[in-house]
């Protein structure tokens, strides 16, 4: 005769967690990606943020250089004043005076225009100049950016899982170009360009491209994010999901842009924002130097380099576009260091414990 067994009475009265050890997290704890908790690591940095907003502000600011232009200075960036009166709280003044002086700040004595004054010898409006120029730096700091991230992406992901003679190759031709000073070689190649233009195949670029400094900003920094991507995806082949991905049959295109890819894209995000600020200072060091943006096209750079012949009767000339270089790269590194924070945060905790400064452990996220 079976006999089933009984459950033991004192067991009924206890609550059914009663005796037992909570779940992990709790019966109802949220999981959230790593993605989430980097975006509340940089809600909490306002610098971080205030320096976004910063950025944000300038971006808004070249956006309707159009409409600054049509509907308050009623002016192009390259039309001329030089013959031309302007009419200042009723009284008639020379763009240009006799002696070549641009005229100086006019604010808003004169409806808006020459709010910032005219530029020496051809008397164009230095405020529209400002933000049709800043329109060319930024164009050029971000096209830059999105072709050195994709091309140093890719040779950092051919090199470093195939590794032996395509990873010794791609390394060689990144030593050549990481060999030369990065002011110098753009000096050469923007001149060299500037004169003949650029024809590889079907296409063919003139010399007062705007693509050229573009091509060649991107050309010259791929190596500085080439070789980390290349040094952390050797460090991923050899982890468990790629050996599992390899088990499973997956080819070499699906374990690189599939399984080693979405592991980068922290790495990825914080360097293309850190290039751009980069590649606007370099832009702004080759057109000052003649060897960047090509008239007629304008730039921050191209501004200075022309502020600087009159620099002692009109120094707002230069000064004006040098300060919107300094806010664009400032604002630019300080949000890049609060992203690579936010993404990578062991990087910060590992500084800060060398100097006694980190926080103790279950401090929340």
């Amino acid at each position: 005769m079976a006999f089933e067994p009984q459950p033991d009475p004192a067991l009924l009265t206890r609550g059914p967690e009663e005796g037992f050890p909570p779940a992990p997290g709790g019966a109802g704890a949220e999981g959230h990606s790593p993605w989430y908790l980097a975006y509340r690591r940089l809600l909490r940095n306002r610098l971080a943020l205030a320096s976004l907003g910063l950025f944000l502000l300038i971006v808004v600011f070249v956006l309707v250089a159009p409409l600054w232009a049509n509907h308050v200075a009623d002016t192009g960036p390259n039309t001329t004043h030089t013959t031309e009166k302007v009419t200042v709280d009723g009284e008639k003044r020379d763009v240009v005076s006799v002696e070549g002086k641009p005229i100086g700040p006019l604010w808003f004595s004169a409806g808006g225009k020459f709010f910032l004054g005219a530029d020496s010898g051809l008397g164009r409006d230095e405020m529209v100049r400002l933000m049709y120029g800043g329109r060319t730096s930024l164009f050029i700091g971000l096209t830059s950016a999105l072709i050195t991230t994709l091309l140093a992406t890719i040779l950092g992901l051919l090199a470093g899982y195939f590794g032996g003679r395509i990873d010794s190759l791609i390394s060689r031709i990144l030593d050549v170009i990481w060999s030369f000073p990065v002011v110098l070689l753009g000096i050469a190649l923007g001149t060299a360009l500037a004169v003949g233009g650029l024809k590889i195949g079907p296409l063919e670029l003139a010399g007062n491209s705007i693509w050229i400094p573009i091509l060649i900003i991107a050309v010259v920094y791929t190596p500085y994010m080439a070789r980390p991507i290349r040094g952390e995806v050797l460090s991923l082949r050899e982890k468990e999901f790629v050996e599992s991905a390899v088990a499973q049959g997956a080819g070499s295109l699906r374990i690189m842009f599939g399984e080693l890819l979405p592991n980068l894209w922290s790495t990825i995000i914080v360097f293309f924002t850190l290039n751009i600020a980069n590649n606007m200072l370099l832009e702004a060091s080759l057109s000052y130097l003649g060897a960047g943006v090509q008239p007629p096209n304008s730039s921050w750079g191209k501004m200075v380099s022309l502020g600087v012949e009159s620099i002692y009767t009109s120094p707002l000339l230069a000064f004006a576009p040098g300060v919107m270089i300094l806010l664009t790269v400032l604002s630019l590194n300080v949000f890049g260091d609060g992203l690579r924070d936010a993404l990578d945060p062991k990087s910060k905790v590992r500084l800060e414990a060398r100097a006694g400064l980190a926080e103790p452990e279950g401090t929340p996220v």
